[in-house]
């Protein structure tokens, strides 16, 4: 089975370095849930520092952020350690040990020519639905704000009901869908819509 945005997000029970977790216990919240290749290398420790800064930010919207990698539970306890003693930083967020591969196999995080573990990152919403999901090269670290943007427009559309347009920042309008009907084109259009298309609206 391969994820897919809209899909139910597999479930999975772990262990983590704030103990074991079950993947359906955290229904109700959202879920960012991000991988990476491996402790103690440098793109992923640059990341796992910037997630550790924003981890408040996170805390504000109610969203759970989960790590995970295919190292050990040893090796995550050291790597973190070593992330507080020599960058100032402890990630206050779980970090699971994958250490057969089950839970990157069912997000699809396996790179069938290493069998190493990808960068990946899923958003999943309170009713465990995958809703955002990117993969990127080894080489290429995440922008965390850009997360952090992507769960406010999730989080918008799901209040609200309403879409976002590209480049859409918290306090901008929203957009409409698409009219259904020949009337409410027209109808669109008296609105003073610059297109009967496209629709924005405030909140």
């Amino acid at each position: 089975m391969t994820v897919r945005i809209g899909m139910r997000a597999p479930d999975f029970t772990a262990l983590s370095t704030k103990g074991p977790i079950v993947f359906s216990s955290l229904k109700g919240k959202w879920v960012v849930l991000f991988s990476y290749p491996a402790d103690f290398t440098p793109v992923c420790t640059t990341e796992i520092v910037a997630f550790s800064e924003r981890a408040e930010d996170f805390k504000k919207l109610e969203v759970q952020l989960l790590g995970l990698s295919s190292d050990t539970i040893y090796s995550h306890i050291a790597w973190l350690r070593e992330l507080k003693e020599h960058f100032n930083t402890e990630a206050s967020f779980p970090i699971i040990a994958d250490t057969d591969r089950s839970i990157s196999t069912e997000y699809n995080l396996i790179d069938e020519k290493s069998w190493g573990i990808v960068r990946g990152i899923f958003i999943i919403d309170p009713n465990q639905i995958v809703r955002w999901m990117m993969y990127s090269p080894p080489e290429i670290g995440r922008n965390v704000e850009e997360v952090l943007r992507t769960i406010k427009a999730l989080q918008f559309n799901w209040d609200k009901k309403l879409s976002t347009p590209a480049n859409w920042v918290p306090g901008d309008p929203g957009v409409l869908a698409a009219p259904t009907s020949l009337e409410d084109s027209y109808a669109r259009e008296k609105d003073g819509a610059p297109r009967w298309y496209l629709k924005k609206s405030g909140y």
